[in-house]
């Protein structure tokens, strides 16, 4: 499915990126968004920034990327509840192991972790991690625990992993997960 330029008109869509290799998908995501009308608000935490430049984010979406839970923000309201009160959807792609058992157990450390738990909008999430890390029994604990909370996910591929593994864990195609949104928004 094509993403046509006002499919997501009036819809403001938090991506959360975090430190995954395939953080730098996260700009094709950003772009596809974008052009299918969404106002895309990058939110990366510090490890993905480590993997993608947070200045090619913000110049595909149009909008400052938020990363730091302390900057210092222009209005009164807190970053995180300005964020969170603005979404109508916060997708988080790729989502780390690490991003999953923060979300599963409530913690709240960084910008991203504290925008979900503030969070009334809906949650999907595209996960990517070395197979080993998606099979172990704590993220199959952390990812049922999430369901049963009515998130959403988009299941990551098999194939070769950054690792030099082959197996379950890459992040969904950018096509995907822009599909997956697309339905999600069509299906309201």
């Amino acid at each position: 499915m094509a993403a046509n330029q006002t499919a997501l008109e009036g819809r403001n869509i938090i991506l959360g990126v975090t430190g995954s290799i395939a953080a730098y998908k996260a700009a094709d995501i950003t772009s596809r968004l974008t052009e299918a009308g969404a106002s895309v608000y990058p939110v990366m935490t510090a490890n993905a920034a480590r993997f993608i430049a947070p200045l090619t984010l913000q110049t595909l979406a149009r909008n400052p990327v938020s990363a730091d839970l302390w900057q210092e923000e222009e209005g009164w309201q807190p970053g995180h509840i300005d964020l969170a009160d603005r979404a109508d959807l916060l997708l988080v792609a790729p989502a780390t192991a690490h991003c999953l058992g923060l979300f599963a157990q409530g913690l709240a450390p960084d910008l991203l972790s504290s925008i979900h738990l503030a969070t009334e909008a809906p949650v999907i999430l595209a996960p990517a991690m070395n197979g080993k890390m998606l099979a172990h029994a704590a993220t199959q604990a952390n990812i049922q625990t999430l369901t049963e909370r009515g998130y959403h996910f988009i299941e990551p591929d098999q194939g070769m992993l950054a690792c030099g593994y082959e197996g379950k864990g890459k992040l969904a195609s950018v096509e995907a997960i822009i599909d997956y949104v697309l339905a999600f928004f069509k299906a309201g």
